[in-house]
């Protein structure tokens, strides 16, 4: 059953709409020609002076949701809004007539149009005085008390157009994020890179070590996997000869979901030709301080109350010296997890996953993320990865068991990993073979065997390093947001008990 009282309201104000096209003939047109939007207006207008409106006053022809509405006798103040503009609005029996007793038919939340001029009250606040009123639309549902917004986080989730409505600090995380992705397509346009599309329907799960969405072609019957990453294409495409190309790219991981991770999220990837990981980690570094300064003005920022810097050069640490040292100073013996009673031993202990520390190399791995990446405040680049974990890698030469690879880590994120590119064929395929060896025994983020990209490899892939940008924990940096459903429009959610609702 509904909310009494809220069906009640609105059943008013679906009385108020049948009276519309009485009182404000031609309301909820199809279309409404506006001159300027409301920010628009504000941008024109918004520093003009008293005198300056009052000698010549812009007529105005706008659009926006009514926010507010306060009747004193012969006037009415309201307030307008529109993507993220917001716009005062006077309405004045004189002006009017008979058409500012019909203002009792409008509802806070209800898309008007209106006509008229600009001037500033003796507040100093830029209004337009309106001439003609049309009501576009009627808002049904009653809005949230408008000192306190929307307060129920989940329901911002579930309905982000009512959190658009109301939180006023919404849209302007959105709008920022917009802002942030098209400075990294500048960037990357002026950088030589051509940006590309590739499938989101991948017959092999490959790219990335992440558990897949399983999905059924009816036409081609044949079973199909959504994208987790979109690198082994994009190398298809530096082996055909584009030696610089990017995807701002939608990828799918059927894992869990926390403060940092959706299953769907969206990531930049790149791939630069006759380049290493030491490139691209310079090129990280400018790439950020680039799209820090064009989005907020600066690369000194400030994110849940910690001051971080996107000014080069970044911290640089390499993994295995890094978590030796953190493992030493836990009191783990030195070289204690080279057994593996040791590493039974002690990963319970340090709080680390069991199941992925089950060799030394991994055992390093799972310490740094455990015991130092939480730590990892200023943006730092790790590097020297085992080769264990690093399938696509290519080795650091002279070495047989680390790669030429890295991992960008931000106030304890990871926000971006490349490496330069393991172009050899033969190599590949030993590579997938161990890993489809590790998914037979039991390890479901490991990689199939992927014959057809080793045979892609054969007809030459250049010196190549590619790189993954995490766009969502970018623009949770970006707009100091503490949990990635802040900055995605409508993050994936449980069903609601009666399997109603997103």
């Amino acid at each position: 059953m509904g909310n009494p009282v809220e069906d009640e309201l609105i059943a008013q104000r679906r009385t108020k709409l049948s009276q519309w096209p009485e009182a404000f003939p031609g309301c909820c047109p199809v279309r409404f020609e506006t001159d300027r939007s409301l920010a628009g207006i504000l941008s024109d207008h918004g520093q003009e002076s008293t005198e300056a409106l009052a000698q010549k006053p812009p007529l105005v022809k706008t659009a926006g949701r009514l926010l507010t509405l306060r009747k004193m006798g012969k006037l009415a103040f309201g307030h307008i809004s529109e993507g993220g503009a917001r716009l005062q609005v006077l309405f004045e029996r004189q002006r009017l007539g008979e058409a500012y007793g019909h203002l009792s038919l409008l509802d806070l939340g209800d898309w008007i149009g209106v006509e008229g001029t600009l001037f500033r009250t003796k507040t100093g606040e830029l209004t337009v005085s309106v001439e003609r009123c049309l009501p576009l639309q009627k808002c049904l549902h009653p809005l949230p008390e408008k000192w306190h917004g929307l307060s129920d986080v989940e329901l911002c989730y579930r309905q982000r157009h009512l959190d658009l409505i109301v939180n006023a600090d919404s849209l302007p995380r959105f709008l920022a994020r917009s802002r942030m992705i098209a400075s990294l397509r500048r960037f990357m346009g002026d950088e030589s890179f051509e940006e590309v599309e590739t499938p989101m329907l991948h017959p092999i799960a490959g790219g990335a070590a992440a558990r897949p969405f399983v999905t059924h072609h009816n036409a081609l019957d044949r079973q199909l996997y959504l994208r987790i990453a979109p690198e082994l294409y994009l190398k298809r495409l530096v082996v055909g000869g584009l030696p610089r190309v990017f995807e701002i790219n939608r990828n799918f991981r059927n894992e869990g979901i926390d403060t940092t991770h959706n299953p769907e999220f969206t990531m930049m990837e790149f791939y630069r030709a006759y380049a290493s990981a030491s490139d691209l980690m310079a090129f990280t570094e400018r790439m950020l301080a680039t799209v820090a300064g064009e989005v907020l003005g600066t690369t000194e920022i400030t994110y849940q109350g910690r001051p971080l810097s996107f000014a080069a050069p970044f911290r640089r640490i390499s993994l295995r010296p890094a978590a030796k040292a953190a493992l030493a100073e836990k009191g783990v013996p030195e070289g204690a997890w080279l057994t593996p009673e040791g590493r039974s031993e002690w990963a319970p202990k340090l709080g680390m996953s069991p199941a992925k520390a089950q060799s030394p190399e991994r055992f390093l791995v799972e310490a740094f993320e455990t015991l130092i990446q939480p730590a990892l405040e200023q943006p730092t680049f790790v590097h020297d990865y085992p080769l264990e974990v690093s399938p696509l890698s290519r080795r650091m030469p002279g070495s047989e068991d680390t790669v030429d690879r890295f991992e960008l880590f931000v106030a304890g994120m990871e926000l971006a990993n490349g490496f330069s590119e393991l172009n050899e064929p033969e190599d590949q395929r030993a590579r997938f073979r161990e890993q489809v060896r590790e998914k037979a025994q039991g390890n479901d983020e490991a990689m199939p065997y992927d014959e057809d990209y080793c045979q892609a490899l054969e007809y030459g892939l250049p010196p190549t390093a590619g790189e993954g940008l995490g766009i969502d924990r970018l623009a949770m940096l970006l707009t100091d947001t503490a949990s990635i459903r802040d900055v995605v429009f409508f993050p994936l959610l449980k069903a609601l008990p009666s399997g109603a609702g997103s």
